[in-house]
């Protein structure tokens, strides 16, 4: 068992991992439930492949305990992250009776926490919500931190609010029911925190990586509970990404979502897939401005190829160039008033921020990596 806390003034919360955590919700969130004693319906969001797998089990769970859980059930994917279906979440919790001291349980991915956290922060201008996510992606990345937002058609994670949990539960025997592919696109977040700033962690994930992604249990609390304490570190110091420190955990994110936008957010391209590839081009631009070694760029891309991500810009079939890929960039949310920022290497486990980027030799660069 790990507990590791997020450490914000006046508004700290943790983060608990430990095998099992979600056959015993009842009383490992006893004291966010302590409110819908009496009757009162306990709200849970999950999307439909969480409910099959989970739903009945904390349906009985919590009657035993004279809890009564009503149901929000979401499609899985991108397209749960809209308007529409914001509307209709808000307008559920509000004849739910929700109130700002209640909580919201968010049960499943990224989508779910996101969706959810927006929803809670919009909701009688902020109520409480849990996180427990049941992806090795949101595990170890979106669920921490209170980043919360929808899409729209201008592009992902456009509207929202930082919105920060009560509390966030990681049982790590969930991942037992995860596809292969969407344990490898959560496993590039894993990667992500060893290039960014943990040079001994990324020494580990390249001796360890086949363990995580095999799901032995000791090898995956540690790499799940390295990555959140990181995150957690980083939050702290700059909660609302005002300072260059938190943008670091955008590493392979500008490179990424370009990659994704050109191909539709869609399971064609998944978005640690696109973390993972957009980590590939970051360390290879790196090496092209000369500011890390061509043989670590070479690692980094080997780490992520040994893992089975995209790690080759032209097995992604795309038929744009990369001045395409540049507009998509131009979108981002990280984009400043005249330039946009790119999260680079000095080294393993030594990211920066770079204001210095000249979009058009970025387009030259992405032309090259499409034709190579």
């Amino acid at each position: 068992m790990a507990v590791i806390s997020v450490a914000l003034a006046g508004r700290s919360y943790d983060v608990v991992i430990e095998e099992g955590l979600l056959a015993r919700l009842p009383a490992t969130a006893a004291p966010f439930l302590k409110g819908y004693a009496g009757g009162r319906p306990v709200p849970i969001v999950a999307d439909t492949n969480t409910y099959r797998l989970y739903g009945e089990a904390i349906t009985s769970d919590l009657a035993a305990h004279g809890l009564r859980p009503e149901w929000f059930v979401v499609e899985p994917g991108e397209d749960a992250k809209t308007w529409g279906v914001l509307e209709k979440l808000t307008d559920w919790l509000l004849a739910l009776g929700v109130t700002r001291t209640d909580h919201v349980f968010a049960l499943g991915g990224g989508v779910v926490g996101d969706l959810v956290g927006f929803a809670c922060a919009v909701t009688k201008r902020g109520c409480g919500f849990v996180q427990i996510p049941t992806t090795l992606l949101a595990q170890v990345d979106s669920s921490v931190g209170g980043k919360t937002a929808i899409n729209t058609k201008a592009g992902k994670n456009l509207i929202g609010a930082f919105h920060q949990p009560a509390l966030v539960l990681i049982d790590p025997l969930v991942l037992g029911t995860l596809p292969d592919r969407e344990m490898r696109a959560g496993y590039a977040e894993v990667l992500k925190y060893g290039l960014l700033g943990n040079a001994a962690f990324f020494d580990w994930l390249e001796a360890n990586g086949t363990k995580v992604l095999a799901r032995e249990p000791a090898a995956l609390e540690h790499a799940i509970a390295a990555s959140i304490a990181m995150k957690a570190a980083i939050v702290a110091e700059d909660e609302r990404e005002t300072l260059d420190r938190r943008a670091l955990l955008n590493l392979g994110h500008t490179f990424g979502h370009a990659l994704e936008a050109e191909t539709g957010f869609s399971d064609r391209l998944l978005h640690g897939e696109g973390v993972a590839m957009g980590m590939v081009l970051a360390a290879r631009y790196s090496a092209r401005r000369g500011e890390i070694s061509g043989a670590d760029a070479e690692r980094a891309t080997g780490a992520i190829a040994a893992a089975e991500l995209p790690a080759h810009l032209p097995a992604l079939r795309l038929t744009c160039d990369g001045a395409r890929l540049v507009d998509h960039m131009r979108h981002d949310k990280k984009a400043e008033a005249k330039t946009l920022p790119f999260l680079l290497l000095k080294g393993i486990g030594q990211a920066y921020v770079a204001r210095d980027v000249d979009l058009t030799d970025i387009a030259a660069f992405l032309d090259e990596e499409l034709a190579a």
